[in-house]
């Protein structure tokens, strides 16, 4: 809302002064705090259309969900994260009284009131209100209230709201994010085919969206999904996800769907589940073709189902639901409840004790004497049989043989000394000091002597030991990252939207790793170490949409070469990228990045591998499949003890950046692409091409790889503008940079919005009067070629020597060339250059525009085995005929001044 709006909407709700004066607060403040993701939560930010800025959340499946609703709710006005804190007041479970801030998850500001809003899980509210039972309370209609938020806002007029992900649905959500990119959408569409779809579905109201798709072979699903955002077809998005064309219905209107659903026609599977019927989960009945089967699995491609006897079945997912949707596959009839007790002793009985059953339960029927079987034992059976039959309902019980059960079952061993025993594993075991189990057994006997008790065996102690929860005992021990991979799997036992998304591009992964493999210089033939590679996963359909490889550390750099990668190879931005907590992922440069192009941004727990499983296996599949196959890899390192020359990586190694770059490309890219995936059962390229005609082409998403989009990918200063100064330009960096345009009067002076190139500090890009004008640095000769963490580590160089020195520090752009100039002195620059010239066979390779590096002033080796040459035999390489320097090539400059 504009000023204006604002004011004409608090005079509607007569809204008092002081209330006013708290929204504006609220309304122009930024968020009191950064949010952050625990243990389990996915936090982010959400570039919100309707409201301008990021929009933080600390759970995408709670705070996340209810900001989609809170967007594209046309009630909801404006809303507003981690509004400023106020302080609440309450008694705790004993009676004490608390007090403190409290920072609500969102203010809302709807049409007919304002509100604040705070998320959490069912789940996570009844823990709460068990410990804080006057701050959180349950209605009578099961809705929560908070009474201390309440205290503080009805003073001013306002409301304080309780929300749970019980209100959330998770469909319905998860088409508002299918839809989304569509929600903008103003090109034309083509009016006759628009008037050929709205008659057939007039037509046949209710048709499904593949019956009308297969029913146009010049209609695709994109078109469809366009005129339900343009309101010509409706869908109900609450019922079935959008991206299964063989359960979605289509209807001309809402009126005509409401008329068919009081009918009763047309009810979907998902329909008939939520009204009667237990949902479609694992170990859910069915019944086919009069046979009795269970639900395994409900793949997003194929669906195991188990019978009663025989071997199970897999059946395409898409075949699944047009039998469900038939009537062919239906739910038996609900059966009277079964005695608990007999539930227990069947899921006791093993197969050998049920065959047994079975035969007892055959002769008991047939009533007469076999050979094998006296007429005593065939009495007991019956016995056993109705007496079973009275007790539980359920006489096949009462034959089921208890061997199991038989003998004195009851702990032998004295009370005092397995109390002992287990005192001594809780405190002295499972500590961090990691005391060995022998050490530990032996003090528990030295204790037992002290108190006068016999001590169990080592076979118990050791028995117990393994008797312990593994994953409790080992985080007492080695803490949470060791317990990680012993932490049970969370299983969702309802519907949810699909971890991985529902189509290409909807959740992508990026991550860096430090490959296993030592890389030489191709000009020097000195080690540089080894390289970062940088992934861009697409989680649908695991296909690797960006690769770059680096000598720098993670930064944001890297972010910028797979982003531009990712848009060079298929046009499209991602809709929402999962990272970790890594400083390159949180700059400012990333998030306007993202938000630019209205991307999520979900960062994963930090030590939890499992929230980016996709990614993380990927990168052990390249290493087993290709780096441990290279000359050079550090396998060997590992166990360091145990390497000797013949076998030290870095005797072996011999690739450079730019060929290892080449074959990973192709790895990536054509070999990994095209070969079948297991969790597909089908390539990532097969899966990604039918993902994408599925969800369709979005091609109005497209994003043109030019001119713009390189510049608008650059990163800009901290404060995003500089001064220009008359006669010297903006300052950038340390350096000072000129263009023509800056002699204008009405822009010197001024602050103008400035971008650099990483990799080529010798130019730089301002916005001059409406368009972006090329600066050149004023040392560009020096400069030229060089990227920002050269720069970085040269300035680090000068404050270090001034440092030793004792004298004054000022950097300055002719000290910074002085220094470049003079490179070869310096060991770390000199490495930092050969790795940015190795980084130029990369960037060359992705057709990145970059001005060439200069020269440094070394000899290349000529030994058969390359190595490291020392900084005091580098010596000025001699003038080439064939490189001599022509004049009248050299690019014309504006003069500076």
């Amino acid at each position: 809302m504009n000023p204006r709006e604002f004011e004409r909407w608090c005079q509607t709700l007569k809204l008092p002064a002081a209330t006013v004066e708290s929204i504006s607060s609220i309304r122009s403040a930024p968020p009191s705090r950064r949010v952050q993701g625990r243990a389990s939560n996915v936090s982010g930010t959400y570039p919100s259309q309707k409201m301008g800025l990021t929009i933080q959340f600390e759970s995408h499946k709670v705070e996340l969900w209810a900001i989609y609703l809170m967007e594209h709710d046309p009630h909801v006005l404006e809303y507003y994260d981690q509004p400023s804190s106020f302080k609440i007041q309450y008694t705790n479970k004993s009676g004490r009284k608390i007090g403190h801030y409290h920072t609500p998850d969102f203010f809302v500001l709807s049409a007919d009131n304002a509100a604040w809003v705070e998320w959490k899980t069912e789940a996570e509210l009844e823990k709460l209100s068990e410990k804080y039972p006057t701050r959180y309370q349950i209605a009578a209609d099961g809705s929560w209230r908070c009474p201390p938020g309440s205290a503080y806002a009805s003073p001013l007029g306002l409301e304080y709201h309780v929300r749970t992900d019980a209100s959330l649905d998770a469909i319905y959500i998860q088409n508002l994010i299918f839809l989304e990119d569509y929600l903008s959408f103003t090109a034309d569409r083509n009016p006759l085919m628009l008037a050929r779809v709205k008659e057939i579905v007039k037509t046949s109201p209710g048709i499904t969206l593949a019956n009308l798709l297969a029913s146009e072979s010049q209609l695709c699903a994109n078109d469809v999904y366009v005129m339900l955002v343009l309101d010509h077809l409706y869908v109900p998005l609450s019922k079935v996800p959008l991206v299964q064309h063989e359960r979605v219905r289509l209807y001309p209107d809402r009126p005509t769907y409401d008329t068919y659903s009081q009918s009763g026609q047309h009810q979907t599977a998902t329909s008939i589940a939520a009204t009667a019927l237990p949902p479609l989960v694992a170990n859910t009945r069915l019944r086919w073709d009069g046979r009795l089967w269970t639900l395994v699995n409900l793949g997003e491609t194929t669906t195991t189902l188990l019978p009663e006897i025989g071997q199970p079945l897999q059946i395409s997912s898409a075949f699944f639901y047009q039998l469900l949707d038939g009537g062919a596959i239906s739910f038996p009839e609900a059966a009277g409840a079964t005695n608990p007790e007999v539930m227990a002793l069947m899921a006791e009985a093993s197969p050998s004790d049920l065959r047994a059953a079975n035969q007892r339960f055959e002769a008991v029927m047939a009533g007469t004497v076999a050979d094998d079987i006296s007429k005593r034992t065939l009495g007991r059976w019956l016995k056993q049989f109705r007496a079973a039959e009275l007790k539980y309902g359920c006489g096949y019980v009462g034959l089921l043989p208890r061997t199991q059960a038989r003998g004195n079952r009851t702990a032998k061993a004295p009370t005092a000394a397995s109390e002992l025993l287990n005192t001594f594993i809780t405190e002295r075991f499972e500590t961090p000091t990691q005391a060995p189990a022998a050490s530990v057994y032996r003090a528990y006997q030295r204790a037992c002597e002290q108190q006068g008790i016999p001590s169990l065996s080592r076979c118990t102690f050791y028995a117990r030991l393994q008797q312990r929860p593994i994953h409790e005992q080992t985080e007492k021990r080695k803490g949470s990252k060791a317990a990680y991979r012993h932490q049970p799997w969370y299983w969702e036992l309802t519907y949810s939207t699909p971890r991985h998304g529902d189509r290409p591009l909807g959740i992508v992964h990026i991550d860096h790793t430090q490959l296993d493999l030592e890389l030489r210089s191709a000009t020097t033939g000195r080690l540089l170490g080894r390289p970062w590679l940088t992934l861009m996963v697409d989680a649908y359909s695991r296909r690797i949409l960006a690769i770059y490889l680096t000598f720098d550390p993670p930064s944001y750099r890297s972010c910028m070469m797979a982003i531009r990668i990712c848009v060079q190879r298929f046009g499209r931005f991602p809709q929402a990228i999962v990272v970790d907590g890594g400083k390159e992922f949180h700059s400012v440069y990333f998030d306007t990045l993202l938000a630019r192009y209205h991307c999520t941004k979900k960062t994963r727990p930090g030590a939890k591998p499992r929230f980016g499983s996709v990614i993380e296996r990927l990168f052990g599949t390249t290493n087993t499949q290709l780096i441990f196959n290279l000359l050079g890899n550090t396998q060997a390192t590992k166990q360091v003890r145990e390497i000797t020359k013949a076998v030290n990586p870095k005797q072996h190694a011999l690739w450079t950046l730019g060929d290892l770059y080449t074959y990973l490309v192709e790895y990536a890219y054509v070999v990994y692409d095209q070969n079948e995936h297991p969790a597909l059962s089908m390539s990532p390229q097969s899966a990604y091409e039918q993902g994408e005609m599925n969800a369709g082409e979005r091609l109005h998403r497209r994003i043109a790889y030019d001119e713009d989009f390189i510049l608008a990918t650059h990163p800009s200063p901290r404060s995003g503008q500089a001064l220009v100064q008359p006669g010297k330009g903006i300052k950038l960096n340390y350096l000072y940079y000129w263009s023509d345009a800056f002699r204008h009067p009405e822009v010197e002076r001024t602050k103008v919005s400035v971008r650099y190139d990483p990799f080529d500090l010798g130019v730089a890009y301002a916005y001059v009067q409406g368009r972006w004008v090329k600066c050149i640095s004023q040392y560009y000769s020096v400069f030229s070629g060089r990227s920002e963490r050269e720069l970085l580590l040269a300035s680090l160089e000068i404050k270090q020597q001034a440092k030793l020195t004792q004298t004054p520090t000022t950097i300055s752009a002719k000290r910074l060339a002085d220094f470049l100039s003079n490179v070869t002195a310096h060991e770390a620059l000199l490495l930092q250059r050969l790795r940015d010239l190795e980084g130029q066979n990369v960037l060359n390779s992705l057709g990145q525009k970059s001005s060439s590096a200069p020269q440094i002033q070394i000899q290349a080796q000529t030994q058969t085995q390359p190595c490291a040459p020392s900084l005091q035999t580098l010596a000025p390489i001699q003038p080439n005929p064939a490189l001599v320097l022509d004049l009248s090539q050299i690019p014309l400059f504006e003069e500076y001044r």
